[in-house]
């Protein structure tokens, strides 16, 4: 009996065992995986592309319509395959179902490796950096292709006073005429290649700039978009941009002597002075703790001493005198009522500084004259209401010529409906009005005597408030000399 027992036990216990070992071994299910090769352009079918997989299922060939299945897969993640001659093999991961059918399709790209790239360009003509070059320019450079592919070329060009980028597309020699080029601009150009096959192959980067403007005696400002930008130009009414549109500056005044140009630029809500060669080249920011400050920049102005060596220039109610590499900054001169000095003229012997002062709104305006030790040496004008500026003394210090809105109208928006030019004569402390034929309603400002002081130079616009600005000159003691300079301007200067 007991051994009967164990005998039962022993089959009982055989029989679990074999069981477990049963289900251990039971496979997975099953799935089918199929789709289609095709090109990636075309979407032609490729017919007997190897399709395969990792891990290891069946490896199978598309028909001729570019068709295939794989079956007999069994359950899982795995990595197919596509790969043809003459093609880049593609890898697609997949996941197969028990009872499933997975759908891929491979679009394969054909291989370009026997098919070389062309050569870099290399820019020949101009050298990079030349200079001095002229309004028309011929670019040269050389490229071959190992297959003699017939090459397209394109060139793209841009400058350093805008943000304008031009390309020519579709050249079919290794040589290109730039024409209608600006006066003192640099410019950068670069080629690139194409085979046809391949992708661009890029050129460096090169440059030239071109002839200085000849005989710019003018400068004025100009607005682009939301900024203040500076213009050069000559007797015949040709014009350039010597600042960037990416920048707000104004206020340009050249010193003959130093032969540079001082502008005032704001960045991070300050205005500085700058200077600048003629051409707009080799900026450098004169002031740096104490900038430019007034009522408003559109009012204000600065000067040069005449030998170019330094600036005189106020912040508020303090004037500055600075020298024009940025060093040696002294306090000269402090208005004793604490109202803005908003315009400075600096004779050219540098013995005397003309000063326009007003309250915190532009208005209850003084102009007089001090020496270099602050000493009031001339009144010329205070107890009137209005606006007034546009201060320059002649070079004998002899007179003052500066503008007043004879209406004497104030207002919040500062402006202007009567404003007329006058001349300050030292030696009689007579001011009269100089009669420029100015037309009803407009009016006169940011006077300037010419180079030879026989003329004046000033900006003439409708008192409406948004008319266009011109600026205007006027030969003094000649009728009808009254001519129209540059549109849209203001700030002229003229040296």
């Amino acid at each position: 009996m007991k051994i009967l027992i164990r005998i039962g036990l022993l089959l009982t216990l055989f029989g679990i065992a074999w069981s477990c070992s049963q289900e251990e071994f039971i496979e997975k299910g099953q799935g089918i995986v199929k789709g289609r090769v095709v090109e990636s352009e075309t979407y032609t079918p490729i017919a007997n592309a190897r399709v395969s997989s990792s891990p290891s299922t069946s490896t199978v060939f598309t028909d001729s319509l570019g068709y295939y299945t794989v079956t007999q897969v069994n359950e899982g993640d795995y990595s197919f395959e596509a790969r043809k001659d003459g093609y880049i093999a593609k890898f697609e991961a997949v996941h197969v179902n028990t009872g499933g059918t997975t759908e891929m399709v491979f679009e394969l790209v054909k291989q370009q490796e026997n098919n070389l790239p062309p050569t870099v360009p290399v820019l020949t003509t101009p050298t990079d950096n030349a200079m001095d070059q002229s309004l028309e320019v011929t670019l040269k450079w050389t490229c071959t292709d190992p297959e003699q592919d017939a090459l397209t070329y394109k060139v793209t060009l841009r400058n350093d006073t805008s943000n304008n980028v031009v390309t020519y597309d579709n050249i079919t020699t290794t040589s290109f005429t730039l024409t209608n080029l600006s006066y003192s601009t640099k410019y950068y150009w670069q080629v690139t290649a194409n085979d046809g096959v391949n992708p661009d192959v890029n050129s460096l980067t090169s440059s030239f700039r071109t002839l200085m403007f000849p005989n710019a005696r003018y400068l004025f400002v100009r607005k682009a978009g939301d900024n203040n930008v500076i213009f050069t130009a000559d007797d015949s009414g040709n014009e350039l941009q010597i600042t960037s549109d990416a920048t707000n500056s104004f206020r340009p005044r050249k010193n003959t002597q130093a032969n540079k140009i001082a502008f005032i630029r704001t960045t991070g809500g300050q205005g500085h002075i700058y200077t600048m060669k003629p051409d707009g080249s080799s900026e450098f920011k004169v002031t740096s703790n104490v900038p430019v400050a007034g009522f408003n920049l559109d009012y204000y102005n600065y000067c040069w001493r005449a030998n170019g060596s330094q600036l005189i220039y106020s912040n508020f109610d303090k004037l500055y005198r600075i020298n024009a590499d940025g060093s040696g900054l002294i306090q000269l001169y402090q208005t004793p009522t604490g109202k803005f000095i908003s315009e400075c003229d600096w004779s050219y012997d540098g013995n005397l500084i003309a000063l326009k002062v007003n309250d915190l709104s532009g208005y209850n305006v003084e102009i007089y004259v001090i020496d270099m030790s602050g000493n009031v040496v001339a009144n010329v004008l205070s107890g009137v209401n209005g606006a007034a500026g546009g201060l320059h003394l002649s070079v004998n210090n002899t007179k003052l010529v500066f503008t007043r809105d004879v209406s004497g109208y104030q207002s919040s928006d500062y402006r202007q409906l009567d404003n007329r030019i006058f001349m300050y004569d030292f030696t009689t402390n007579a001011t009269t009005e100089v009669a420029v034929q100015r037309p009803a309603g407009y009016n006169d400002l940011d006077v300037r005597f010419s180079p030879n002081e026989a003329e004046l130079i000033f900006v003439s616009t409708s008192n409406d408030g948004v008319s266009p600005r011109t600026i205007t000159k006027y030969t003094m003691g000649t009728s009808n000399s009254r001519t129209t300079l540059f549109s849209n301007g203001v700030m002229p200067d003229w040296k």
